[in-house]
Parts: structure tokens; sequence; C-alpha cells
């Protein structure tokens, strides 16, 4: 042999173990490939999935927001009805403090005639013994 067959031989060798390397590369390459597409096919699935869920659900949020801002309209409208009311209740409570005043004045002022009722009443009586003290002294003269 020849130094250009044996040159032949060893590049002949080298290309095969190339080829083969390739081989092996493209094969596990075309492995990872597979698992790919069936993650791929997966993730497809599950955002259909959710995809249709998403919708039914954003569709009942709308809904609940709907009725959450009828019901928010509707809570507004019954407080403004129901201030006059409490307004109408904290002036009678005012009206009712007032009455009491004037009552416990009244009552006051009720007391202390009675009271000076019951010193002329002393003081009538005084004065009608004396009137008839005087009158007897007056017939015994």
């Amino acid at each position: 042999m020849t130094l250009g067959g044996i040159a032949g031989i060893i590049a002949a060798i080298a290309f095969l173990i190339i080829a083969l390397a390739v081989l092996v590369i493209g094969i596990k390459i075309a492995g990872v490939t597979k698992e790919v597409r069936g993650t791929v096919s997966e993730v497809n699935t599950t955002l259909n999935t959710v995809n249709g869920e998403l919708g039914a659900l954003t569709h009942e949020v709308e809904a609940l927001l709907t009725k959450s801002n009828t019901l928010l309209e509707d809570v507004n409208g019954k407080v403004a009805a129901i201030d006059p009311v409490f307004d109408a209740i904290g002036e009678l409570g005012e009206s009712v403090s007032d009455l009491n005043t004037s009552t416990r004045n009244l009552a006051s002022k009720v007391t202390a005639g009675a009271a000076n009722a019951g010193k002329v009443t002393v003081a009538a009586k005084v004065g009608k013994a004396a009137l008839n003290l005087l009158k007897k002294s007056d017939s015994e003269k």
C-alpha cells in the first residue's frame, strides 16, 4: 500500500466517523423534536381549554359586575331616601329636648309658686289670728 492509499483509508474512516456522529446527533435531535411536538400539542390543547373557560368566566364576571353596579345604585338611592328621615329624627330629638327643658322650667316655677303660696297661707293665718286677737282686745276694753 502506498502512502496515498493509506491516506485515502484514513480519510474514509474519518468521513465514516463524522457521518456516524452526524447520524447519532440526527437521531437524538429527531427524538427531542418528537418530544417538543408532543409538548407543544399538549400546550395547545391546554390553551384551548383555558381560552374556552376564560370566555365563560369573563362573561360571568361581566354579569356579576353589572348586577353589582345595579345593586350599588339601588343602595345609593335608598340611602338618599333615608337621609331626610334621619334629619327629621334629629330635629324631633331637639324638639323633645326643648320640650323637656320647658317642662322642667315650668315645674320649677310651679314648685316655687306652691312654696310661696304656702308661705302666703301661713302669713294669712298668722295675720288672721293677730286680727282676731286685736278684735278681742278691743272688745274687752
